[in-house]
């Protein structure tokens, strides 16, 4: 078994260390791949960041947390070992797309390359040559998971039985509302206008004059966010861009700057960075055209006249279709849907739909999309989840713990025919 260790480092990890090192940082193999107690701290210390939880002066806590994130690495590396057998395999542009998304969005939480490269000690090659082992494993683990699940059904007796069984633990059906809305966007005054697009074009006549763009973006660029890179966006796929600013972005070519491009979002200078096919990485400024306090109180103004007409028994949702400036009314007629009231994801939604009576329509209230006035159409109170009234979500979660079961049963089976060594003294 030593020999087994020394020999899979060595040919996996390739670290100039002695072998009793090598050996000492294992804590499991399974099958042809080992898990080492540095990934399992990986796992813990991540999770502890995403939940924001201190427990440095609970080692207990921590050892659990430890022993649980090493049984949920065996059983991806059993799948790993199960994909390996099936010749499961990833296709190479879903596996770089995953890699450029993971890369651009850690860019972007800390600024930039450099500052990637200082937190993890590591090259942009090294790291996106690590990511994409990561990514990887993930997505065969899952492939090799649905692959074996995905034809799974459930009879209408099991069902049934499930319900039986379980009827006293499953969960309520929550409170829920169905409400229609009419949203009005807040749209800057023409002389908002003029002035974003006189600051553009002044920017433009610095550009053609040889000043740095990058530069200018860290200066004077709207996107805070990209402003921080010299108006780097990463590489992005045709079709994730507006599409004014995507037209203008795929007629340059490498090294060329667009003229002003007017967006939603405000008048854009772009620069082509390069070009990969059907992706480009552009650099941009944004300038964006702000509303003034008087164009709010316009539109609050309108959305009260508007208000004050259903009020007086005009048809709610004729009023949305004449007047929303939501992207979506021609189809849902300013219906928004069926929420759970305490899962209404826009906080102010949530306020204001809590103090409405069915019939009511809210005054007028901003959000980070504009001003809206909200309809509550029904209110419908808590209750038990019954299979007369909730078949398909009983039908759902009776799946899903069928599921769950069979896929813990396919575990213990390949566990005993995976050579698996645990060594858990080590963590």
């Amino acid at each position: 078994m030593i020999n087994k260790i020394i020999i899979l480092l060595a040919t996996l990890l390739l670290i100039p260390i002695s072998a009793q090192q090598l050996i000492e940082g294992i804590v499991g193999i399974v099958g042809n791949e080992i898990i080492l107690k540095t990934e399992i701290e990986q796992h813990v210390q991540n999770y502890l960041i995403q939940n924001r939880i201190d427990i440095r002066n609970n080692e207990k806590m921590i050892k659990d947390l430890m022993k649980q994130t090493l049984d949920r690495l065996i059983e991806q590396k059993i799948l790993l070992t199960k994909a390996e057998e099936d010749t499961v395999t990833i296709a190479d542009e879903i596996l770089d797309d995953r890699v450029d998304q993971r890369i651009n969005y850690l860019i972007s939480q800390v600024g930039s390359e450099s500052e990637l490269e200082k937190i993890f000690g590591s090259n942009m090659k090294k790291i996106r040559k690590d990511t994409r082992k990561v990514i990887k494993e993930q997505l065969l683990v899952e492939q090799t998971r649905a692959m074996k699940f995905q034809g799974m059904k459930i009879s209408r007796r099991e069902v049934e039985e499930f319900y039986k069984q379980y009827q006293d633990s499953l969960p309520g059906m929550p409170e829920t509302v169905e409400i229609s809305h009419i949203l009005k966007l807040v749209k800057p005054s023409d002389e908002s206008l003029s002035a974003a697009y006189n600051k553009a074009l002044a920017l433009m006549e610095q550009i053609k004059n040889g000043a740095d763009f990058e530069k200018l973006a860290q200066q004077y660029s709207d996107d805070k966010a990209s402003a921080k890179r010299g108006g780097d966006l990463g590489l992005i796929n045709r079709g994730d861009f507006v599409t004014e600013f995507e037209t203008a972005a795929f007629q340059l070519k490498d090294g060329e700057i667009s003229d002003i491009v007017q967006t939603q979002f405000g008048f854009h200078i772009i620069q082509m960075i390069e070009r990969r096919g059907e992706k480009v990485r552009t650099r941009h400024i944004l300038i964006q055209v702000l509303p003034t306090p008087e164009d709010e109180q316009r539109v609050i103004l309108e959305l009260t006249e508007i208000r004050t007409k259903a009020l007086s028994g005009e048809d709610f949702t004729e009023l949305a279709m004449q007047n929303s400036d939501d992207e979506n009314v021609q189809k849902d007629r300013g219906f928004l849907g069926e929420f759970e009231t305490d899962k209404l994801i826009i906080p102010e939604f949530k306020t204001i739909v809590r103090g409405l009576q069915p019939g009511e329509i809210s005054e007028p209230f901003k959000t980070e999309f504009g001003y809206h006035i909200v309809l509550l159409i029904k209110r419908n109170p808590e209750r038990k989840i019954t299979l007369e009234n909730d078949w398909a979500k009983i039908e759902e979660v009776a799946l899903n713990f069928k599921m769950e079961k069979e896929y813990h049963k396919w575990i213990d089976e390949l566990k005993m025919s995976i050579p698996i060594e645990i060594y858990e003294d080590r963590i």
